[in-house]
């Protein structure tokens, strides 16, 4: 009696490049976004944490904190691409902690985006209306209803959620590192959230130094996995960021 066996193919690791947004978009957010995040907060460090401070260091050096919040929320930005790609990590064998981590992460990530437009707001009404009149209309609209306070608590337990999913998959590695680096990803929960907000306490500080662990060298296996993309779509790219700037600025 003859045997015929046929083979299985191999699993491999590599990312998949039909997923959206895509491996290149992934792993360049997995990098950047919590670096972002952390050069945002590093360039306001030694201010006040809470409105009044971050009004009057506003006033007093409308450059520095413009960027700082910039990057801030450029980093919160590319974070969606970076959740989106762990979160298929995971769901190769836990489906459920990946649908459930990935979605209130990015909802969380929503509220975050809410938060820096309100703060873009409150930095242009130092600009025209002064800054004791600015510290008076925040102070006294501060706890305002939105619709977005119903996100708070995923911006506070999404990446719990995410983490322990990954601990569950291994998706963040095995043994002692993958232990480590999902115990670093939870630690983003400890980022205060809200309007003007300074961020550099040391838990706002261990926060988005656990997320850069968790998360950039994931972003570099990512980009190590994939194809080099060819020469036009780089071009493209580059091309493109610019010009959408400017039209946005000029629209």
């Amino acid at each position: 009696m003859i045997h015929m066996t046929i083979a299985e193919p191999p699993q491999t690791s590599s990312p998949d490049r039909a997923a959206l947004p895509g491996p290149w978009a992934e792993g360049v957010s997995l990098v950047l976004g919590p670096l972002l995040l952390l050069a945002g907060v590093l360039a306001r460090v030694e201010e006040n944490d809470f409105f009044p401070g971050q009004l009057a260091a506003y006033a007093a050096q409308p450059g520095q904190m413009a960027l700082s919040y910039g990057l801030f929320a450029a980093g919160t930005v590319l974070l969606w691409p970076a959740a989106t790609s762990l979160s298929r990590r995971i769901g190769a064998s836990h489906p459920g902690w990946a649908r459930w981590g990935v979605t209130l992460v990015v909802l969380g990530l929503f509220g975050r985006v809410f938060h820096a437009g309100v703060s873009h707001l409150a930095f242009q009404m130092v600009d025209t209306l002064g800054l004791e009149a600015a510290r008076k209309a925040v102070g006294d609209t501060y706890g305002a209803f939105h619709v977005f306070k119903a996100v708070n608590v995923f911006i506070m337990t999404g990446w719990i959620v995410l983490a322990a999913g990954a601990f569950r998959a291994k998706a963040l590695g095995a043994g002692a590192v993958g232990i480590t680096r999902c115990a670093a990803l939870a630690l983003a929960a400890g980022l205060p959230l809200g309007v003007l907000k300074g961020s550099s306490d040391p838990i706002s500080l261990a926060a988005l130094l656990g997320l850069a662990l968790a998360l950039v060298p994931l972003g570099v296996t990512v980009l190590k996995e994939t194809p080099r993309p060819r020469w036009w779509a780089v071009a493209l790219t580059v091309a493109l960021i610019p010009a959408a700037f400017f039209l946005g600025v000029s629209g």
